[in-house]
C-alpha cells in the first residue's frame, strides 16, 4: 500500500518540499516489479517483487463485490491512478509465494558483489559528533566498544522509535531532556522524539458457512496445504495478513477516504499474553483502522545508558474523533458483510457481537484497539527551523548526518507503511549521492 496521493501532497504543504505525490511516484515505480506489469504508476524492473495473493477462497471475491454493492467503488489497482481509493484484491511483497522484504530485494545475493558490509549482533550506542560534524558511530560488539569512522557521513535508519533515542544519546534533542539525563547538548532540537503517530485499529470476526484458512490448518487439509506450498508455492502457507480491502469515508464530510477496512480469510483472537490464536472453525476477520489519526505521542529517554529502551508515551485513542471514526469503520464493515454478494456466506458475527452498538461499541473500540505497527513522525522532515531534518533528510545543526526511515514522515499516510518507507530509502539514495559527490 502506498496511501493516497493527497497524503504526499500534504507532506509538501507541511514543508517537505520535493516530496509531493508527483515527486515520489517515480521512486515507488523504481523500487518494484509488479506481477501485473508496469505502467505509468507501477514498476516492472525494481528489486521489490509485488504479487497478487496466492490464496483463493470464495469469500475474498465476495467481500470485494459486497464492498462495491455497499457503495465503495471498485478500483482495479489500489496503488494505480486512484491510489488509496475504492475496493480491490490486495497484493503482497512476495516473489514466488515467499516474502520479498527489503533485505531480500536489496541485499540478499548482492553483498558479495559490493563493498557493503553487514555487521550483525552489533549495537549502535551513539553518533560521534566532532566540531559540528558526524564523523562516525560508537558500537558494542561481543562486549567491546569500538568507534567506526565515517569518511563521508552517517545515515541513521534505526526506525521511528529508535532513531530519536540515538539522536538524543548523541546530544541532539530537547535541551531540557538531555540535561535531565546528564547528556551534553550539542544541538537543541526540541522536536526530536515528538509528533509520534500510529495507525490504531481493531477487528471484527464473523463465522462463515464457507471454507477459510481456518478450515485448512488441521488434519488432511493441512497436509494438502503443506504440499501445495512445497511444490507450487501456493495456498494458505503463502498467505499475507490481508486478502482484500476497501478505503472508505467514515462520513459524507470526508473529501478522501479516512478509514481502511481489510478482509483476511482467516480469523484469530488474542490470548491474555497477546498471542494471536487461530479459531478452530471457518471464519473471517475484518480489520478496521483510522487512516490519519489525530492522537500524538512522543519518545523520550529512560536514561543515558544506551542499553535502556526508550520511553514510549502514546495514548492511541486520546482524540475522541479517532474513537468515532474507528467505531464507524466497524459499522461499515458490518454493512459490507450484510450485502447480498457475501451475506449468504456469513453465519454470525462473533466479535464484538451484533448487539454491541452505540456507546457499547465505542467502549469496545477503546478496550480492543491495538497499534498496527506503523509508527512514524518522530524526526519530522520540513523546511522550517524547528523540523528535525530538512527535505534533503539532513539533520539540522550537524554536518554529515542524515535520517532515512519512517521517523521523517511529517504525517501518517493512510494504509500500511512498508512501501512508503522503502520509497523514502529509494529517494534518499539520490539525495545522498548528490550530497557526497
Amino acid at each position: 500500500m502506498r496511501g493516497h496521493r493527497r497524503d504526499y501532497d500534504r507532506w509538501a504543504e507541511l514543508g517537505a518540499t520535493g516530496w509531493a505525490y508527483d515527486d515520489v511516484l517515480p521512486y515507488f515505480r523504481r523500487m518494484e516489479t509488479n506481477s501485473r506489469g508496469g505502467d505509468a504508476w507501477r514498476g516492472d524492473s525494481g528489486p521489490i517483487s509485488v504479487s497478487d495473493n496466492r490464496v483463493s477462497y470464495p469469500v475474498i471475491g465476495q467481500f470485494v463485490d459486497a464492498a462495491a454493492a455497499f457503495g465503495i467503488p471498485r478500483n482495479r489497482d489500489h496503488n494505480g491512478e486512484k491510489s488509496g481509493e475504492g475496493t480491490d484484491f490486495s497484493q503482497a511483497t512476495q516473489r514466488g509465494g515467499l516474502r520479498c522484504s527489503a533485505a531480500s530485494g536489496y541485499l540478499r545475493g548482492k553483498l558479495g558483489r559490493t563493498t557493503r558490509r553487514v555487521m550483525t549482533e552489533t549495537e549502535v550506542l551513539r553518533v560521534v559528533i566532532e566540531q559540528g560534524r558526524a564523523t562516525g558511530i560508537v558500537v558494542r560488539r561481543q562486549g567491546t566498544e569500538t568507534t567506526l569512522r565515517a569518511r563521508k557521513g552517517v545515515v541513521l535508519s534505526a526506525g521511528t522509535l529508535n532513531t530519536p533515542r540515538l539522536l538524543m544519546l548523541s546530544g541532539i534533542g530537547p535541551a531540557d531532556e538531555l540535561q535531565r539525563h546528564g547528556i551534553a547538548c550539542i544541538v537543541d532540537s526540541p522536536e526530536v522524539g515528538s509528533n509520534l503517530q500510529e495507525h490504531v485499529g481493531t477487528h471484527l470476526i464473523a463465522a462463515t458457512h464457507t471454507r477459510t484458512i481456518n478450515s485448512d490448518i488441521r488434519g488432511l487439509a493441512a497436509v494438502g496445504q503443506t504440499f501445495d506450498f512445497l511444490f507450487r508455492r501456493r495456498g494458505a502457507i503463502t498467505s499475507s495478513m490481508c486478502h482484500a480491502q476497501a478505503f472508505a469515508h467514515s462520513s459524507a464530510a470526508e473529501e478522501i477516504p479516512d478509514v481502511q477496512i481489510s478482509l483476511t480469510a482467516f480469523a484469530f483472537e488474542f490470548s491474555a499474553q497477546g498471542r494471536a490464536i487461530l479459531l478452530d472453525r471457518p471464519a473471517v476477520s475484518v480489520t478496521v483502522s483510522v487512516g490519519r489519526p489525530k492522537a500524538r505521542g512522543r519518545i523520550t529517554l529512560r536514561s543515558s545508558r544506551p542499553e535502556d529502551p526508550p520511553v514510549i508515551t502514546h495514548r492511541l485513542l486520546a482524540a475522541e474523533d479517532d474513537v468515532e471514526r474507528l467505531a464507524r469503520a466497524i459499522e461499515i464493515g458490518r454493512e459490507i458483510l450484510a450485502q447480498a454478494p457475501i451475506a449468504a456466506s456469513i453465519e454470525a458475527e462473533l466479535r464484538p457481537g451484533p448487539d454491541v452498538t452505540g456507546a457499547a461499541l465505542r467502549a469496545f473500540v477503546i478496550q480492543a484497539a491495538v497499534p498496527l505497527y506503523h509508527p512514524v513522525g518522530t524526526c519530522r522532515m520540513g523546511s522550517d527551523a524547528a523540523s528535525v531534518v530538512d527535505p534533503e533528510l539532513r539533520v539540522r545543526g550537524v554536518e554529515g548526518l542524515w535520517v532515512v526511515d519512517a521517523s521523517v514522515m511529517p504525517s501518517l499516510p493512510i494504509g500500511n507503511t512498508n512501501a512508503t518507507v522503502m520509497m523514502i530509502g529509494e529517494k534518499a539514495s539520490d539525495h545522498l549521492l548528490r550530497a557526497i559527490a
